[in-house]
């Protein structure tokens, strides 16, 4: 199977994109052309993919990108036996001629409008209709895969669910130190940067270290420099996924300090699952799918939760952990145990390759026979 992937948004060392989709159908034999913004972000892409550059579209400068892109789809979809795209804007961008399409449903867009900087506050709610009408035109003429079991709700019909699981070592490599604390993602105002960087000012005195891993929307950007300048945190830009877990090993916390927004309320942070998989106690706002994995599990606990917005009561809760090692070690072999058990990766891999190996299938259709030249052995035959 030759699947061709696309994305002109995220970047292109994503972890859901790269690290395991792709990765799981190039382990699976499969041909992957990968269409993604290379050069703007400074990434060189595997030797084992074939790859194409196009322009990243971000904030309000997204034209130029999405004709790019779709110039691109044009020439390399007939090539293809499978197109997996991951933005809702490359929906406008499709060719007519096209493989077996399919729209890896990341967030709930809709809901993300709400919180974007670069959209007019006027625009919000009215182009988050525009959206859902198109997901409901998309659904009717290509598949779709959802990251969470929440998305299902905005759907007529029954889509597979992809989890944004992750890959758990048999054992963390460390255990949670006393002496930093890290966030790893995207950071942007609803997920938390003024929270971040006043936790910082408050951390650095006892001397607590805050680790931000991750790239930043451009309205937080000025913010995060300057606190790096004052020396509240280290700030590292986007790191690939595997580099960015090995930082986080041997953290005293990891931190999600979402907001309570509508994009992030049936959503299951990634990032909570990486600090357990990884060995780190979590610290949370009470996004709910985030508050029942880490107090909610039969297993018990494997992190603290504190109210929205209350940056005195993250940095209580880190101090805590700093102080107390048996409570830091319980809740992270808790939390490595929970993520082994119920989101390593590897299993969801083998569910998705085979999910698209047989929707490329069925679009094949039958297989007819032809006689065979000796005997009454008898041939597939494709067109």
């Amino acid at each position: 199977m030759h699947a061709l992937v696309a994305t002109v948004v995220h970047h292109p060392e994503d972890a859901r994109i790269l690290h395991r989709q792709i990765r799981a159908l190039l382990d699976a034999g499969h041909t992957v052309t990968y269409v993604a913004p290379f050069r703007e972000c400074g990434v060189t892409p595997w030797s084992e993919l074939r790859s194409v550059d196009v322009p990243r579209a971000s904030g309000r400068e997204r034209l130029s990108s999405l004709r790019a892109a779709r110039a691109v789809l044009a020439e390399q979809a007939p090539q293809a036996d499978l197109l997996l795209f991951h933005d809702p804007e490359l929906l406008m961008a499709l060719p007519s001629e096209r493989p077996v399409t399919v729209w890896d449903v990341h967030e709930d867009t809709a809901a993300a409008l709400l919180t974007k900087a670069w959209v007019p506050r006027p625009l919000r709610r009215p182009l988050g209709t525009v959206v859902r009408s198109f997901e409901r035109r998309a659904e009717r003429r290509m598949r779709l895969l959802l990251a969470e079991e929440g998305y299902r709700s905005r759907f007529r019909r029954e889509h597979p669910v992809v989890p944004n699981t992750t890959e758990v070592p048999e054992s963390p490599g460390r255990e949670p130190g006393d002496d930093r604390v890290v966030y790893l993602g995207q950071v942007s105002e609803a997920r938390g940067a003024h929270e971040l960087v006043e936790l910082g000012r408050m951390l650095s005195p006892h001397g607590v270290r805050l680790e931000v891993i991750g790239g930043a929307d451009a309205g937080v950007r000025p913010l995060l420099r300057e606190a790096q300048q004052e020396g509240v945190l280290h700030w590292y830009g986007f790191v690939p996924n595997d580099r960015a877990l090995r930082i986080c090993a041997g953290a005293t916390a990891g931190l999600s300090l979402l907001h309570d927004t509508p994009n992030y309320r049936h959503s299951m942070p990634t990032k909570v699952v990486e600090y357990m998989a990884h060995g780190l106690p979590v610290v949370t706002t009470p996004n709910p799918m985030a508050q029942g994995l880490v107090t909610g599990r039969p297993e018990g606990p494997s992190g603290l939760v504190v109210p929205f917005g209350d940056v005195s009561a993250a940095a209580d809760a880190v101090l805590r952990l700093r102080r107390d090692g048996g409570l830091r070690r319980s809740l992270a072999r808790t939390g490595h145990g929970i993520a082994r058990s119920s989101f390593h990766w590897p299993v969801q891999a083998r569910l998705f390759v085979k999910r698209l190996e047989a929707w490329v299938d069925e679009a094949a259709g039958p297989v007819p026979s032809v006689p065979c030249p000796r005997g009454d052995q008898r041939a597939p035959v494709r067109d």
